[in-house]
């Protein structure tokens, strides 16, 4: 069941979909899936002409986290085995995070637990107004350690300290409040809406916009010193003599578009 429980798809454009097919179990995800994902996403990091991601699934649900049968297996595991599990799980929220290129997930229905995880990692987020949301792992005893890193930067730490210890439910228009989504939608009209968000970065430079998301990383939370703003020069400087700069700046300057848009 879990074989082909992940899919990839690239189109013409260059834009990447990674699908979870397991609708009968609400796109849960297991160890098996975990390390599908993992793979999926050094593919698509390795991969240059991919210009945008999209994280997807199908069926009524986004995803209900972890699989009851993972779960039931892991409540057998010793201290050491759940260590290495765990560190998988990280591991693979590390590299969609780490992804080069933008990242959208598209939430048509719950996510609980893991998956708000995987929200997190992306860089922006449409959701359906039957999205519902839940940080759940309390009510079961546990805590949602391995996915906390992304979900604090998302949704800020009062949210979190909130979120992270009611486990309660709560919809897209509170997600959109407090960051986890960033666009919301009618049911009907999310892939309308996922469209325009893909349009604003296939009207970019490729390359510009790795550069632009490695940048929030490398700027974020560092003192604005000398050293930042020699950095920060140095690499304006280097865009701006790139193949990509150059074409870019002469492009809008003969009102013209450049030639990485593609019809």
């Amino acid at each position: 069941m879990t074989k082909a429980a992940v899919h990839l798809g690239v189109d013409h454009r260059g834009i990447a979909t990674v699908t979870l097919h397991r609708p009968e179990k609400h796109n849960a995800f297991d160890d098996i899936i975990i390390a599908q994902l993992h793979k999926t996403f050094d593919t698509i990091a390795a991969d240059s002409s991919v210009c945008a991601v999209v994280l997807a699934s199908q069926g009524k649900s986004f995803s209900a986290g972890a699989d009851l049968g993972w779960m039931q297996r892991m409540a057998d595991y010793d201290y050491v085995a759940n260590l290495a599990d765990a560190r998988a799980l990280a591991e693979m929220l590390h590299a969609l995070y780490s992804l080069p290129q933008p990242t959208i997930a598209r939430v048509q229905g719950a996510a609980f637990g893991g998956a708000v995880g995987l929200v997190s990692c992306c860089d922006m987020a449409v959701a359906s107004t039957e999205a519902s949301f839940s940080l759940s792992e309390v009510k079961i005893g546990l805590i949602p350690a391995t996915i906390s890193p992304y979900v604090i930067r998302a949704i800020g730490e009062r949210a979190a300290r909130r979120f992270f210890v009611t486990g309660e439910r709560f919809d897209s228009a509170q997600a959109l409040q407090i960051g986890l989504i960033s666009h919301v939608s009618s049911a009907e009209n999310l892939d309308n809406a996922l469209e325009a968000v893909l349009q604003q970065l296939l009207n970019n430079g490729p390359s510009a916009m790795r550069a632009s998301k490695q940048l929030v990383s490398d700027v974020s939370g560092r003192t604005i010193d000398q050293a930042l703003l020699d950095e920060t020069c140095q690499r304006i400087a280097a865009i701006r003599v790139s193949q990509e700069g150059q074409e870019g700046l002469k492009a809008f300057l003969q009102k013209r578009s450049p030639q990485w848009q593609k019809d």
